[in-house]
């Protein structure tokens, strides 16, 4: 893996992820999707969450 920002969230598609937004919120769920800017789809259970990228402050698997 290169380390780049867009290779990791590829490696990360289909699986559990936590997201940490600005506002302190966190969401749980799997990474369904991502484009060039960012924006996160997740998943949990029935419930899909889009996100906006530049909300975002960070991603663990």
């Amino acid at each position: 893996m290169s380390g780049r920002p867009l290779d990791v969230l590829e490696a990360a598609l289909g699986s559990s992820v936590t997201v940490q937004l600005k506002g302190g919120e966190m969401y749980e769920g799997e990474l369904t999707g991502y484009d060039q800017h960012m924006n996160l789809v997740v998943e949990a259970g029935e419930d899909t969450t889009i996100i906006r990228g530049d909300n975002v402050v960070s991603i663990n698997p």
